[in-house]
């Protein structure tokens, strides 16, 4: 059997699979990871896969035929035994005599947790039905752009009879459900010896009697679909009519995406905050920059996977280079028209395709943003949420494209979108979400985050939901840092953006990234800091001088570039910057870093009051003493500190705590909780203040 594919990745291990042999259940786990982990088979949490086996029924002793499939939700790449749902097989094929047609289809699903065998099950997802009746042991359904491709062009069911010989019954569409289940099982009954089935508009099913037979049907198929693409893009006409607006030079477009997208974000995000991404990858360009792009990105998706995640289409934008060059003001006047006309689209595809018991209509702002010559925008709740949906609208242009090039372009009539995108189900789904968490659809940009107490600030906002960029002079740390998140958290909401933030052109580079990242920021921390504890006359013009330009001049330009960036959103927002007890405290040998930070704490209140009226908040919290991961004891702060006291470096966490009014000391997790704080919305009616976590220090008291 040949195992070298072009358009596929074959992944099967032999060894791997020969230590599974007795436990069909694990091998199609194991199928269903190599399949999710080529998105060129199908998309993030699509498509899904089972198998049958014989199992002894708990309650009679007696054996019975059990259908083990891929629960609602969850990804084919990452799926474990917890996301499957286990059924009586039986049981599944006696819900035919309760079935009684179309308009009843939402109630079987109610009826799926009746055939549940695996008390453990995942809930049964609505596909349930298309594997159960599908007389075969291993069966995969997947969403392939080369397939879809196929059963998205007008000629889809003949090119299928063509290409493949009769060996793939093809299924006009028809949304997921029990009746489609029985449209399959119809299919192969009168088609014996098929290899597989095309749902018209949808994807593939494939089987085999073995994991790896199934497995290999799949890979074997595509494949095929694949290189029957490939040989005909460009052979009737140029991809999609050719190119119209050619993309402009790489950095070009970065720079531009960078200084575009936080005006974008605030506008979709004005009925609910949204996160950003952004990609000019070459095959968003060639498709944004095609003659096609007017006649088929009106048209919408296909796959019902695609537009769940994008909207039925995308908003295209109509920016000429000149508009950038104006001010704030005028770019925003330019593309609020343009989101407005989006949205009354939308409202009006609601209004024409609503029926009687569909859901409210949500939030009409576009997932997906197209700019000529430039790239994609995408906004949603979250940055998985944002980056897969970009990912699953390169699918959609995939699709387009091959279909474009061996027939013509069919979408999913309107009504049909509709049905699925506000169909009971899903919204039973969407309210069965979890509560969002405090800092959801919040971006924080956070200095000094790599250690001490701007990690645990970055920390505590990542365990409250927010996405967090961290900025630090020290890049090795920073790559700790960030695979430390990675692992407690996801990959997805954790950036770094290296900055020396004395340098304002590096300061903007690092919220360059922040912006292209995540589409803008919400919350900027101060932190970057370091300490000298000398007396005045050991204190060196030096000492003063990177004192103030770390602590002083640093925060003034991460402010600046910060409050820029809100200021173009139109969001809101929080500045918190960490100054120190000695902002407010004086005492020995302190001279350069004391002054330095009452001149942060002033700054506060200054930009405080600035501005306000942008609805952006401006407080401060002051630290003492924190000895427990703080960065700064690494200084030789300790050293002087413990001169000054005239105590030992071994004797000052002791002396910190005794000289507290609580008697107690104070750590990194103390502080991202004040700053948790102010940044929550508990406090969202609080600007200019200060918090001091020292204990209580009668001396620093703010009165």
């Amino acid at each position: 059997m040949d195992t070298k594919f072009k358009h596929v990745s074959y992944l099967w291990d032999e060894s791997r699979a020969k230590a599974l042999e007795n436990d069909e259940v694990a091998l199609l786990l194991y199928r269903s990871n190599l399949l999710g982990a080529d998105l060129r088979l199908t998309n993030y949490a699509g498509g899904n896969t089972s198998c049958k086996t014989r199992e002894t029924d708990p309650l009679t002793g007696n054996e019975v035929e059990v259908l083990w499939v891929k629960g609602s939700g969850g990804d084919l790449g990452t799926l474990k035994r917890s996301g499957l749902a286990g059924l009586y097989l039986d049981r599944l094929h006696d819900l035919k005599k309760r079935y009684r047609g179309l308009e009843y289809e939402d109630e079987m699903v109610g009826l799926f947790s009746h055939c549940i065998y695996d008390l453990d099950s995942k809930a049964p997802s609505i596909d349930t039905p298309l594997h159960a009746f599908l007389p075969f042991t291993h069966v995969d359904h997947l969403h392939p752009d080369a397939i879809i491709a196929i059963c998205a062009s007008k000629d889809g069911e003949a090119i299928t009879r063509e290409l493949f010989g009769g060996q793939l019954a093809w299924v006009p569409w028809q949304r997921p459900g029990f009746d489609l289940g029985l449209k399959m099982e119809q299919a192969v009954k009168d088609n014996p010896g098929i290899r597989g089935i095309m749902l018209g508009g949808h994807g593939l099913f494939t089987w085999g009697d073995t994991a790896y037979e199934s497995y290999m049907n799949t890979l074997e198929t595509i494949e095929k679909a694949a290189i029957y693409l490939e040989e005909n893009y460009g052979k009737k006409r140029p991809v999609f009519g050719g190119q119209k607006v050619a993309s402009l030079e790489e950095g070009q477009r970065r720079e531009i995406a960078a200084q575009l997208i936080p005006y974008l974000r605030g506008l979709a995000s004005e009925q609910k905050a949204m996160i950003g991404h952004f990609t000019d990858d070459p095959r968003v360009l060639e498709f944004i920059g095609s003659n096609d792009l007017d006649k088929l990105a009106p048209m919408g998706t296909s796959c019902p996977d695609h537009f769940l995640r994008t909207k039925i289409r995308p908003l295209v934008l109509d920016l000429p280079a000149e508009k950038l060059e104006g001010s704030s003001e005028e770019i925003i006047a330019h593309l609020r028209p343009q989101f407005e006309a989006y949205r009354k689209d939308y409202q009006a595809y609601y209004e024409r395709c609503k029926r009687d018991n569909s859901p409210a209509v949500r939030d009409p702002n576009p997932v997906i943003i197209l700019y000529p010559g430039v790239g994609m925008f995408a906004f949603a709740k979250d940055k998985q949420t944002t980056r897969v949906s970009a990912e699953f609208y390169i699918n959609a242009i995939n699709v387009m494209k091959g279909a474009e090039a061996i027939s013509s372009y069919v979408s999913l009539p309107e009504q049909e979108a509709f049905d699925i995108e506000y169909w009971l189900l899903e919204e039973a789904k969407l309210q069965r979400m979890p509560k969002e968490k405090p800092l959801s659809r919040k971006v924080a940009f956070v200095t000094g985050g790599s250690g001490g107490i701007g990690k645990a600030i970055a920390q505590r906002f990542l365990a409250e939901g927010a996405c967090v960029v961290l900025s630090d002079i020290d890049e090795n740390a920073l790559a700790g840092a960030k695979a430390e998140f990675d692992s407690a958290f996801n990959k997805d909401v954790t950036a770094v953006a290296p900055a020396d933030v004395t340098s304002a052109e590096k300061v903007a580079a690092a919220l360059r990234i922040a912006k292209l990242q995540y589409g803008g920021v919400d919350i900027i921390i101060n932190c970057a800091g370091l300490s000298i504890s000398k007396s005045l006359l050991e204190t060196t013009e030096k000492d003063w001088n990177i004192l103030y330009d770390v602590l002083v001049k640093g925060q003034f330009l991460v402010s600046r570039e910060g409050a820029a960036i809100l200021k173009q959103q139109h969001m809101g927002g929080d500045i918190v910057n960490i100054a120190s007890k000695n902002a407010l405290m004086s005492g020995p040998n302190n001279v350069a870093y004391g002054s330095a930070k009452a001149a942060q704490l002033h700054m506060s209140r200054l930009l405080a009051a600035e501005l306000g009226p942008d609805k952006v908040r401006v407080n401060v919290v002051n630290p003492d003493a924190v000895i427990e991961g703080s960065k700064i004891w690494e200084s030789g702060w300790a050293e002087g500190r413990a001169k000054a006291y005239g105590i030992t470096v071994e004797e000052l966490p002791a002396y910190y705590a005794k000289r507290t009014i609580l008697n107690e000391a104070i750590s990194t997790e103390d502080i991202a909780s004040a700053v948790f704080v102010f940044v929550s919305g508990l406090l969202k009616k609080s600007t200019g203040n200060v918090l001091n976590v020292d204990g209580g220090i009668p001396a620093t008291f703010v009165r």
